[in-house]
C-alpha cells in the first residue's frame, strides 16, 4: 500500500485528499497543512516511487488507471466514502482517473496547475525528455524541466523545492512515470467532458505559461467547472500564492459540503 499521512478530527469533519505531481511527494502541501487541518480531516498520499512509497512495483503497460486504484486502496483502507480531492500538476491526471472511475467518492475536486492536455510546445518538451531519459542522467532532465516550467524569480521557491524532492528519485521510477505521458493527450479528451457531475475547480497561475491557456479552454467547453486565476504565480500555485490558493481552494470545499457554515478566511 502507499504511504499516506492522515490528520483526523471527527466523523463530522469532511475528509480533503491531497494529491503530488510527478517528482514530489506529499510534502509539498507544507503550506496548506497547517489551514486545511482547521476545517478538514486530511489525507496526504505519496504516489508510487515518490517520498515513502518506494515499495511500488512496476508492471509493463501500467498506466495512470493502476496508479488510481492505488490511491483507492488507501481510502478504501481509511474506510473513507467521500472525500474533496486536491491535485497540483501531474497529480491532476491522477485524479481525474480517479473521478473516471469512482465518481461517488467526491465531494469535489481542485485541480491546481492543471494538465488538461500537452501542446506541441509541451508535446516536443517530452519527445525530447522521453529520447534522452535513458542516455543523460534524470537529474539534468530534471532541472531543465524546472525552469521551463518556473522561469521567473517568483517561482524560485517551487523551482528549488520540485528539483530537491526530485533528487530522491531513482531514474528507474523517474523513466516509469516519464513514460506515462506518451498517452496523455486521447487519455484525457476522453475524462474531460463534464467530469462527470462531479464540482470542479481549476487554480492556475497567471505565469502558467505552459497550461494555462488549454485549462482555461476546458472550462469553457464544460459544465460543473470553476475557474481561478492566481496573480504572480506559476505552475506550482499552492507553494507561489498560498495565502490565495488555501482561501480559494478551502471556500471552494466549503461550498459544496452539506450544511457547513463557511469559514472566515482572509480578506
Amino acid at each position: 500500500m502507499l504511504h499516506y499521512r492522515s490528520f483526523y478530527m471527527n466523523d463530522d469533519t469532511p475528509w480533503v485528499t491531497l494529491i503530488h505531481g510527478a517528482g514530489g511527494n506529499s510534502s509539498i502541501w507544507y503550506k496548506q497543512l497547517r489551514e486545511y487541518k482547521k476545517h478538514f480531516n486530511v489525507l496526504l498520499i505519496d504516489l508510487r516511487g515518490h517520498g515513502e512509497s518506494t515499495n511500488s512495483m512496476w508492471q509493463k503497460g501500467d498506466s495512470f488507471e493502476q496508479v488510481a486504484d492505488e490511491v483507492l486502496e488507501v481510502l478504501d483502507h481509511l474506510k473513507i466514502k467521500k472525500t474533496h480531492f486536491v491535485g497540483i500538476s501531474l497529480g491532476t491526471i491522477v485524479i481525474q482517473t480517479i473521478a473516471k472511475k469512482q465518481p461517488d467518492r467526491f465531494q469535489s475536486m481542485v485541480l491546481g496547475g492543471a494538465v488538461t492536455k500537452l501542446n506541441l510546445r509541451t508535446s516536443f518538451l517530452v519527445s525530447i525528455g522521453n529520447l534522452m531519459k535513458r542516455i543523460i542522467p534524470y537529474m539534468w532532465i530534471v532541472s531543465l524541466f524546472a525552469w521551463i516550467l518556473m522561469p521567473k524569480e517568483n517561482h524560485k521557491e517551487a523551482r528549488k523545492k520540485f528539483v530537491f524532492e526530485a533528487k530522491k528519485m531513482c531514474q528507474k521510477e523517474f523513466i516509469n512515470w516519464f513514460s506515462l505521458t506518451k498517452r496523455v493527450n486521447p487519455f484525457l479528451k476522453s475524462m474531460q467532458k463534464d467530469f462527470f457531475g462531479i464540482p470542479t475547480l481549476f487554480v492556475m497561475g497567471e505565469e502558467d505559461y505552459l497550461f494555462l491557456e488549454d485549462a482555461q479552454m476546458v472550462v469553457i467547453a464544460t459544465k460543473d467547472t470553476t475557474f481561478e486565476t492566481i496573480k504572480n504565480a506559476g505552475h506550482v500555485c499552492n507553494i507561489d500564492q498560498p495565502r490565495r490558493f488555501n482561501d480559494v481552494t478551502i471556500k471552494f470545499m466549503f461550498n459544496h459540503n452539506r450544511n457547513v457554515m463557511l469559514p472566515i478566511l482572509h480578506a
